[in-house]
């Protein structure tokens, strides 16, 4: 059983889609928690600006992983993903593509549909 310290963090690590980090494998960088002066854990932020950051918060916002998204929810990743600036990351499109399993010419086509 985790520490009621991380698990009392846990939901406000996934809304900043951040981990919680045992002690044991702590790096630079990490935030360090500690509880009643004694180190229980740490908090690790995601890479700013990076594409896994802009799926992991489309997902969470979609309950599902973009690989098991209809095709309506593919396009509304894909409208959520364009919102968030995720397509003006180099290879982004190819990427999103992949987890969507989709074509690129797929992703540029959602991109590109009329809103309704």
């Amino acid at each position: 059983m985790a520490h009621p310290l991380l698990e009392a963090l846990r939901p406000v690590a996934e809304a900043i889609d951040a981990t919680i980090v045992p002690k044991g494998r702590l790096r630079d960088g990490d935030i360090e928690l500690t509880w009643e002066g004694r180190l229980v854990g740490g908090l690790r932020l995601p890479e700013p600006g990076g594409l896994a950051g802009h799926v992991a918060a489309v997902e969470r916002e979609l309950g599902q992983s973009l690989a098991d998204c209809d095709r309506e929810g593919k396009q509304r990743a894909v409208k959520l993903l364009a919102e968030r600036g995720a397509f003006r990351l180099r290879k982004s499109v190819e990427e999103v593509a992949a987890l969507l399993g989709v074509s690129r010419f797929t992703v540029y086509n959602y991109l590109n549909r009329p809103e309704d």
